[in-house]
């Protein structure tokens, strides 16, 4: 994205330029005839100094530069800097289910990913706005969207594991019912699960669409260590074991331009958090630059003044 005006119309206002210099012309014609009159031309060519033309048509070309330079200001340019950012629009979707509690992770499996998703939120820029969803049986809202990172900081502090199901599919698509709430931002979500969407009425699939159609990348992380993973039993005393469906959540991810992660322990799990955090695109900012023209504009005046009435004026 290069030079755009928010007001291109006021652009119409330079077709006045010709026009004046068509003027401009017809009046120094009819000096010259004036001129001719009174004196023969011989000796007014002998008494024009080397530079005498461009001198003669500087006081035009500083007043086109001039009405040029604020023409363009009010047309209201902009561009985008390398040193301005938009910021970014992150919701963080974490499970809560039962499996949450399973201590494979240290101290367990939702304190391990409170404790990533802290990292993340410290490292996100001033501009960047970031949001918490949290999900088990349904979806809620822990901590609406915001640039406010201490604030998001105390909600996730007071998140705990419930004794719930996994509804994947409701927890993306809250999050972006809440990311898209702050328009003209770069929108990311970072999903969190260590189960099979088991609950919810919105299925994964149908969250993915309304992702993409958001045009929102959804990057995904599995939790589960090596091997199986006891997360209780069942009446009969069977041991019921967490049961990662990495396959949907890679789906989750490649669908919508993110990438999945695996976590296997909370090391891994905090290296991804890190990593995450480097993979989050500012997009450049575009930034008005009329106050630019306008100086320039100034400046070109100040010129003409002192070209006109300065100590060393050469202008007329």
């Amino acid at each position: 994205m290069g030079l755009r005006f928010t007001e291109p119309s006021y652009l119409l206002l330079l077709l006045v330029l010709p026009l004046l210099y068509y003027i401009y012309r017809i009046a120094l014609k009819k000096k010259r005839e004036a001129t001719l009159k009174f004196s023969s031309l011989g000796l007014i060519k002998r008494a024009q100094p080397s530079n005498f033309i461009w001198r003669k048509h500087l006081s035009f070309i500083l007043l086109a530069l001039i009405l040029t330079a604020l023409i363009l200001a009010i047309a209201d340019p902009h561009i985008p800097l390398k040193k301005l950012k938009k910021g970014v629009n992150v919701v963080l979707v974490l499970d809560t289910s039962g499996s949450m509690q399973a201590t494979d992770f240290k101290p367990s499996r939702i304190e391990a990913a409170k404790l990533a998703a802290k990292t993340l939120i410290e490292s996100l820029k001033p501009k960047d706005n970031i949001g918490i969803v949290v999900f088990n049986n349904g979806a809620t809202t822990s901590s609406y969207l915001t640039p406010l990172k201490e604030r998001a900081l105390d909600k996730l502090a007071s998140i705990h594991a419930q004794n719930g199901a996994t509804a994947i599919g409701d927890g993306l698509a809250l999050a972006v019912d809440m990311i898209t709430s702050i328009p003209n931002k770069k929108k990311v979500i970072i999903l969190l699960s260590d189960g099979v969407n088991n609950a919810g009425v919105i299925k994964p699939d149908e969250a993915v669409g309304y992702a993409k159609k958001n045009n929102i990348q959804v990057y995904t992380v599995g939790l589960g260590s090596e091997g199986k993973t006891i997360i209780g039993y069942d009446w009969f005393g069977n041991p019921q074991y967490a049961d990662l469906d990495e396959a949907m959540l890679k789906k989750i991810a490649y669908e919508t331009g993110g990438e999945y992660y695996r976590a296997v322990d909370e090391d891994t799990l905090n290296q991804i958090y890190k990593g995450l955090s480097d993979k989050i695109k500012r997009e450049k900012e575009d930034t008005s630059i009329k106050d630019w023209f306008i100086a320039l504009a100034i400046i070109l005046l100040g010129a003409e003044l002192y070209f006109r009435y300065g100590k060393y004026r050469i202008i007329n």
